[in-house]
């Protein structure tokens, strides 16, 4: 499809809009940045490799490559209370960072102190997100916790905005592909050991037992 075909469906498709407000409101471009988090608590006797095998396994289900590590635990008996993710910006107080703001770019990344396994994964969209994801696992007395984080810049509008939604049709939404690799992680590790997985919290705020419900996927 040539640039002038894309130019005239997009022009087709604003002028079924109502009034000249949801017109230019189609017809600009933004760029915002979208973060999810989730924490899991994982109870189960399997030794770690176990489940860090499984993590790795549920994590490659969605992705074409991750950085992964596997710390050795500053531990020589699990602690009582688990370890948790923290958000920070390694540019804070820069103009590197005050440009990423006023570009609505996120300089933050999640740092997993103290966990056990740790991977990191990046997938490109193109004209439409840059997906970071950020998995931590963690042991304590009475088995994992998983913490997830994944943040990305989306564009929305504008005159590709036609061509984002044909890609989101096919591969899905960057949302989608966020909640299905956290989900399939946490799948995989209850495959592999039987864990009893609880979710304890995360935003946007999850509904229900997805990682129960269903193994299809998003």
């Amino acid at each position: 499809m040539n640039k002038f075909k894309l130019i005239g469906l997009v022009l087709i498709f604003a002028g079924t809009l109502n009034g000249c407000g949801s017109l230019n409101n189609a017809l600009a471009e933004k760029s915002k940045t979208v973060e999810y988090y989730r924490i899991f608590d994982i109870q189960t006797d399997s030794d770690r490799a176990t489940v860090i095998n499984a993590a790795s396994n549920g994590l490659g289900q969605n992705i074409n490559s991750a950085n992964e590590s596997t710390p050795i635990p500053n531990f020589s008996t699990p602690p009582e209370q688990s370890g948790r993710f923290f958000l920070v910006n390694p540019f804070a107080g820069s103009n590197m960072a005050s440009l990423a703001a006023a570009n609505g770019v996120s300089l933050k990344v999640a740092t997993c102190d103290g966990a056990v396994w740790v991977a990191q994964a990046t997938r490109e969209i193109e004209n439409s997100s840059t997906l970071k994801l950020t998995s931590c696992l963690w042991q304590y007395k009475n088995g994992y916790h998983l913490d997830v984080y994944a943040s990305f810049n989306k564009k929305t509008g504008g005159i590709m905005q036609i061509s984002r939604s044909m890609s989101d049709a096919m591969v899905g939404t960057s949302e989608e592909w966020t909640e299905k690799t956290f989900l399939d992680i946490v799948r995989e590790i209850r495959k592999e050991t039987d864990a009893k997985i609880t979710y304890l919290e995360g935003y946007p705020k999850m509904h229900g037992t997805p990682w129960l419900d269903a193994e299809d996927g998003v």
